[in-house]
């Protein structure tokens, strides 16, 4: 993999508050080595390492996606959902902001036929049928329509298991990680003082709380992975 230079600096990301982790009470014992000091009760992040992986990281998708890979990027809770999905719009990558289904990748044959399901409803919606049933009806169908939008929406252009997945806050998104390391999906977590580094295949050391800091690593991977896609387009 080729190592390239991604302007990641120490200052801007001091700046975004990338640096600042949880409660020295709330802590996981195999992030010392991440962790550069305690101040007012807090952890703090050693960012010269959160540059490192999150290099890494950005050399990983840039070669993934100059190779037409696919991503998934999974970021629910409220801090995150926006961030995602203007990630997965610049990066044109799949998301899922909402909420993570259980079995989402692990049953997947459920999935594609809930995705099948979307995109037939999707069309009636566009060719008017909906309207053109009795109203009751009608109703029932667009509160199924919109639920699938909520929770698959991100996702509806998706074929297959994705080849890449980013995930935003390992505790909140555990069930997903689960998923990719039992199906052998590479992994790059999002991680703060309280989380396992060993789960992931790159674990980034950073704030997972400020939307500061999950926007600065988004806006890293999404560069990466928007170059690898020109190289790709390119040299396909």
């Amino acid at each position: 993999m080729t190592r390239r230079y991604w302007n990641i600096n120490l200052e801007e990301m001091l700046e975004a508050g990338v640096h600042f982790g949880h409660g020295t009470r709330k802590w996981n014992p195999k992030m010392a080595p991440y962790i550069s000091a305690k101040r007012k009760g807090i952890h703090i992040t050693n960012l010269t390492k959160t540059a490192r992986f999150l290099s890494e990281a950005c050399d990983l998708v840039f070669d993934a996606a100059s190779r037409g890979k696919q991503f998934l990027i999974v970021g629910t809770k409220k801090k995150a959902a926006d961030s995602v999905a203007w990630a997965a719009i610049k990066a044109r990558c799949h998301c899922v902001n909402k909420k993570w289904l259980g079995g989402m990748l692990t049953n997947w044959s459920t999935t594609e036929t809930r995705l099948h399901k979307f995109r037939d409803l999707r069309m009636e919606q566009k060719t008017g049928r909906l309207d053109r049933l009795p109203k009751r009806d009608a109703a029932v169908v667009k509160r199924q329509l919109s639920r699938l939008q909520t929770y698959l929406g991100g996702i509806k252009y998706m074929t297959g298991l994705p080849d890449i997945v980013i995930i935003i806050d390992q505790h909140e998104e555990y069930t997903a990680l689960r998923e990719c390391i039992t199906l052998g999906i590479p992994t790059i977590c999002l991680i703060d003082t309280n989380c396992d580094p060993d789960l992931a295949d790159i674990s980034i050391p950073a704030n997972d709380d400020a939307i500061s800091s999950i926007r600065l690593i988004l806006n890293k991977l999404v560069f990466a992975i928007s170059e690898g896609r020109s190289s790709y387009i390119r040299n396909p």
